[in-house]
């Protein structure tokens, strides 16, 4: 089934407000082509005010790098749903490798930040990937697909639908290493497969799965050009604009 490609654009801790918004400015400068590309930016907390009031009335999305599972409280230093609302982000990150590994997020968590996600409509781009030991291990297919079911496994069909996933190979980011296209094919099918497993084909079919891991306007048309992969979620080269927008137009 052909869906929309998506491009997310992770600026991670990178931006001040002043930065965030000259970045965004001038992507929209390039005037991108969005008819056959959905694309959004996830810029740091601090600046999502600032570029979602850029972003009003572009074809550009915003999209936050994280989210809390709960509406309010005493939790220091988190972000609820109900700020992103506000805001206007209408994707979120969740489980992103960095946040597993440099701050513990578990499969649990995922599962619930995802269910505060779509409470509060907001579409959850889940994150899932081995790393290099994983993957040398020949432990790919059963890491991932344990966190395919780990974090979907109290979701509905309904849900589901408006849900994104990423596949982000660990050893590949930020390193400079992608992984092949046909590395990335292969996962692919493999989250695909546990999904019709886990629920259903026909839901299988329609769900965007991205790839993310040294994506660069040199390598985005290949990584698109397979069968299953939907779209892709970019790290450092998002943080140039002319970069950014060469992979939407790729």
């Amino acid at each position: 089934m052909k869906t929309i490609p998506l491009v997310i654009g992770n600026w991670k801790m990178n931006k001040t407000i002043a930065e965030a918004s000259a970045l965004v400015k001038s992507i929209l400068a390039m005037g991108p082509n969005f008819k056959d590309c959905e694309a959004a930016v996830a810029p740091p907390a601090t600046a999502l005010f600032s570029v979602g009031e850029l972003l009003k009335g572009s074809q550009l999305r915003l999209c936050a790098q994280n989210v809390f599972y709960k509406e309010s409280g005493a939790y220091t230093g988190e972000l609820s749903p109900l700020f992103l609302q506000e805001v206007g982000c209408q994707y979120v990150l969740i489980g992103h490798s960095e946040r597993r590994q440099y701050f513990g997020e578990t499969d649990a968590d995922v599962a619930k930040k995802l269910h505060a996600a779509l409470a509060h409509h907001l579409t959850p781009v889940v994150c899932v990937g081995e790393t290099l030991q994983q993957r040398n291990e020949g432990l790919t297919v059963k890491v991932v697909t344990s966190q395919i079911k780990k974090a979907f496994e109290a979701c509905s069909v309904a849900q589901m639908e408006k849900v994104v996933i990423a596949y982000e190979p660990i050893w590949a980011i930020g390193t400079g290493v992608n992984a092949t296209p046909l590395q990335a094919e292969e996962v692919h099918q493999v989250i695909r497969k546990s999904l019709a497993d886990q629920f259903d084909k026909i839901l299988a079919s329609k769900l965007r799965i991205l790839y993310g891991g040294s994506v660069k306007a040199s390598n985005a048309k290949e990584l698109k050009a397979q069968p299953n992969v939907n779209g892709l979620l970019v790290g450092g080269a998002s943080l140039d604009a002319q970069e950014f927008v060469a992979i939407m137009r790729a």
